[in-house]
């Protein structure tokens, strides 16, 4: 038994998960972030681990996916006899942001009077996010809001060749690096902004 083969069958069949499993219209993503399988060329380890990603809008589908990946690793390792059962590990669980409508709507009236046309709704994102503990921690209302840090030339490039997907670069990306000014300056006026939506009399 081999566990870079293992983990290697485990991973083709985890990308099915999504495209097999999930309903259409239901936004999905299970990601293997990494594998981690022995230190040298000439030596067969002796175990692999396999860190995965899961973005969803809804319980039941975390659930059914986090389900999914169980019976999948559990029978790519019996069927490579493997000498005992896998492990399974649960960490970095976030809920899901859901932004309160009266707070998101009061926070983007301020954000239209303050910014004008550069204020604008946020598609749903697939993100892993754990803004969110802290408010429903204290129980109270919450917006979340995003803020483009891209070089608006190299942003504009990007849009017209119709490439936004390949050359601008997202956060978590190796390649991620938002430019100093004016997001420095746009994020911190943001910040005060939405402070002011509610202190301001």
């Amino acid at each position: 038994m081999d566990p870079v083969v293992l983990a290697a069958m485990i991973t083709v069949r985890l990308q099915t998960v999504v495209s097999r499993e999930t309903p259409p219209g239901e936004t999905a993503v299970l990601t293997v972030g990494s594998i981690q399988a022995g230190t040298k060329s000439n030596i067969i380890p002796d175990t692999a681990v396999l860190q995965l990603n899961v973005r969803c809008y809804s319980e039941q589908t975390r659930h059914d996916i986090l389900d999914a990946i169980r019976r999948i690793v559990t029978a790519e390792c019996q069927a490579s006899r493997c000498p005992r059962e896998p492990e399974f590990e649960m960490f970095d669980s976030y809920p899901l942001t859901s932004n309160d409508p009266e707070a998101t709507d009061r926070v983007a009236r301020a954000f239209a009077d303050v910014f004008g046309d550069q204020a604008r709704t946020m598609d749903q994102q697939t993100a892993s996010e754990d803004f969110s503990d802290i408010p429903a921690a204290l129980d109270v209302p919450y917006t979340y809001w995003g803020l483009g840090g891209i070089d608006a030339e190299t942003y504009h490039k990007a849009e017209a060749a119709g490439r936004v997907a390949q050359d601008v670069p997202v956060n978590h990306s190796p390649s991620f690096a938002p430019i100093i000014q004016p997001t420095l300056d746009t994020g911190t006026g943001a910040l005060v902004v939405a402070a002011l939506a509610w202190l301001a009399s």
